[in-house]
């Protein structure tokens, strides 16, 4: 039992001393920001939601007010595609690549970039079975979920990289 304790605290303390820490909440060069994203986007929802849980920033969403932001992110394009990458020797599909693409900018109300067109891409691929055609569509649905929340923790860290505007 004390063996174990003081193996804890020796491993806490070499963690400590190398200068690890959890990666918390990101601080952003800007108290409020103009997201210009598709209203019926998953992807612009969750940023949202993501950027309005910092608590520190403001998120604008209304075209009339974004005037007020100190900083606009535009994202330009999102897609999602979907690929045959591997077929069988009747032809039949065996395997997907599932893509999502997302364009983005961020830059000031007078026009100067901090963040140039940049694009993130995440791709996971998936096998096909056409005697469970259901549960392969769920679990595309779950990949494109992953791939969506991976590209908004993405987009979060390039935001926080920005120190001034």
């Amino acid at each position: 039992m004390r063996r174990r304790l003081l193996l804890s605290l020796s491993s806490a303390l070499a963690l400590g001393a190398c200068g690890f820490r959890l990666r918390g909440a990101p601080d952003l060069a800007f108290q409020t920001l103009y997201v210009s994203v598709a209203e019926n986007s998953s992807l612009g929802n969750e940023l949202k939601r993501n950027l309005a849980s910092l608590g520190a920033v403001q998120v604008i969403t209304d075209v009339t007010q974004k005037p007020k932001a100190q900083a606009i992110l535009d994202v330009l394009s999102e897609t999602r595609e979907k690929n045959v990458v591997g077929v069988n020797a009747s032809g039949q599909v065996r395997e997907f690549q599932l893509r999502v693409r997302v364009n983005f900018r961020l830059s000031t109300p007078q026009g100067a970039e901090l963040i140039p067109a940049t694009e993130l891409l995440q791709q996971r691929d998936i096998s096909f079975n056409e005697s469970a055609v259901l549960a392969k569509e769920a679990e595309e649905g779950l990949l494109y979920r992953d791939m969506q929340t991976d590209i908004v923790q993405q987009l979060m860290r390039r935001l926080a990289a920005v120190k001034s505007i």
